[in-house]
Formats: structure tokens, C-alpha cells, sequence
């Protein structure tokens, strides 16, 4: 796919790894993670499109933002591949695995916001999706953009250069475009059989301090997976990889050895 801008972490040739960042971070935040895992792992980590250096995205021209960043890595796999994801990657992530269980070694999903997999009256208990829905209804980019930031522990929009608080405000409909992959799984991950499918040892990491609904759809996860791991990184929130990375490297090395 043109446009997409790839980093990489040069390690083990016979380790091919992808790692997939966070809705409106970039490809940037796993090079903590890639540096404490010592090279054992040849780790790529795509910029999502209109984030990072990657080339804008368009809600107008081809398939919706997650089916676009599924396909993307999807085709970056030419043999089994030990897979990474943060947030929004890790229900990327978990996509692929569900569709191509063979295409993976291992699977490591930090902190995945994959609110479907809770019963209905579960899956806005904070009213986050409330409170970004009101203000976009509003025609408040800003507003929307700031609520999520801040519930998930990004960057603090006021204080951020204009440059970025417009990025942001941009990037921001990634996010409103995969509502219905989070919230109501537009690509089925959750399907009969999906998650049982996956073969490869599992590991589920979430921040100790996350909400509550985080470490409900690891457990709801956890219960369909065949050979999983679930591990709290003590005073951890949502961004974990940036904050407390050598707690992540180390669990998601444990992964690693397992496979």
C-alpha cells in the first residue's frame, strides 16, 4: 500500500515481528520496546495512515480505516511473524490472527480496546463515546479530540503546538471511522470459532491502574483463547509501552520464548 511509512528495528533474520501502535500515536512509540528487546526480534512497525509520517487518509476513497490498516499489514506477512499491538493495533492485531491463524508465531495484545467483546450496557461505562459523540454533534473537533486524549492518557491537546493540535483534530476521524470495529465488531473478530482458531501462545497485557472495561475484554478474550497468558503491569495506565517499558519488553520477551 503507497503512502505508508514503515519503521524498523534491525535483530534476529529468523524473527520477523510487527508491531502496531495506538489510535493517533505512530510507529515511534515501540522503539522503547525495541531497544531493551536487544535485536531479538527483526521488529517493523507501520505509521498508521494520517498518522506519523504516513500519507493522509480519506473516510471517502476505499475501505473503512480498519479494514485499510488490516490489509496493510496483512500484506507486509510473507511468513509467520510474531505480532505486537497497542490499543487500536491490538484489535488490529487480533483481526489478522482470527483471519490468518497460521500467519502467526506469537501474538502479544497490549491493553486491546475491543469493547464488543462486553455485554452492551458494558462497553461506555466511563461515557467517553458520550462525551466525543456530543461534541462532535456539536461540530467540536477540539472537544472530541481532547476527551479522548485525555481519557487515554495522550497528549494534553492544550498544551500541545498548534502543528500537533491540528494533526491530532485530523486524525481523529481514524478514530470516529473505527467506532463500529470497536464497539459493535464491524469485522467480526468475535465470530463463532474466530478466536478459538488461534494456535500461537497469547499474551494479554494490561495497565494495573487501566478502567475496569480494559481488564473485562482481556478476561472475555482470555476465556476463548487456547494458550494464553494475561499480566498487569503495576502502576501502569493505558499507555504502558511509553511509560513503563521495560515492564513490557520484559512480558512480551516471556511471549517471545514461548513460541
Amino acid at each position: 500500500m503507497s503512502g505508508v511509512h514503515w519503521r524498523h528495528w534491525p535483530g534476529a533474520a529468523d524473527r520477523p515481528a510487527l508491531a502496531l501502535h495506538c489510535m493517533l500515536g505512530s510507529g515511534a512509540s515501540w522503539g522503547p520496546i525495541a531497544d531493551r528487546l536487544g535485536g531479538c526480534i527483526d521488529l517493523r512497525a507501520p505509521d498508521w495512515p494520517a498518522h506519523g509520517r504516513s500519507a493522509p487518509w480519506s473516510p471517502t476513497k476505499g475501505p473503512d480505516f480498519t479494514t485499510t490498516a488490516t490489509r496493510l499489514v496483512g500484506a507486509a506477512i510473507d511468513r509467520p511473524v510474531d505480532l505486537i499491538g497497542h490499543s487500536f493495533g491490538a484489535v488490529v492485531a487480533l483481526r489478522l490472527a482470527v483471519a490468518a491463524p497460521h500467519a502467526i508465531r506469537s501474538l502479544t495484545l497490549i491493553e486491546p480496546v475491543l469493547f464488543a467483546a462486553l455485554p452492551p450496557a458494558d462497553r461506555d461505562p466511563d461515557g467517553l463515546m458520550t462525551r466525543v459523540q456530543a461534541a462532535e454533534a456539536a461540530g467540536d473537533r477540539a472537544a472530541s479530540t481532547r476527551a479522548f486524549m485525555a481519557y487515554w492518557g495522550g497528549t494534553d491537546l492544550d498544551a500541545a503546538t498548534a502543528g500537533t493540535q491540528a494533526q491530532l483534530q485530523t486524525q481523529m476521524a481514524t478514530m470516529l471511522d473505527s467506532v463500529p470495529d470497536l464497539y459493535q465488531d464491524r469485522g467480526r473478530i468475535l465470530r463463532d470459532g474466530g478466536i478459538e482458531a488461534i494456535d500461537a501462545p497469547v499474551m494479554l497485557i494490561s495497565g494495573a491502574q487501566s478502567p475496569p472495561s480494559i481488564h473485562a475484554i482481556a478476561e472475555a478474550l482470555a476465556a476463548r483463547l487456547a494458550d494464553v497468558g494475561h499480566a498487569l503491569v503495576p502502576g501502569a495506565h493505558h499507555m504502558a509501552p511509553l511509560t513503563h517499558p521495560d515492564e513490557v519488553a520484559g512480558l512480551i520477551r516471556v511471549n517471545l520464548d514461548r513460541a
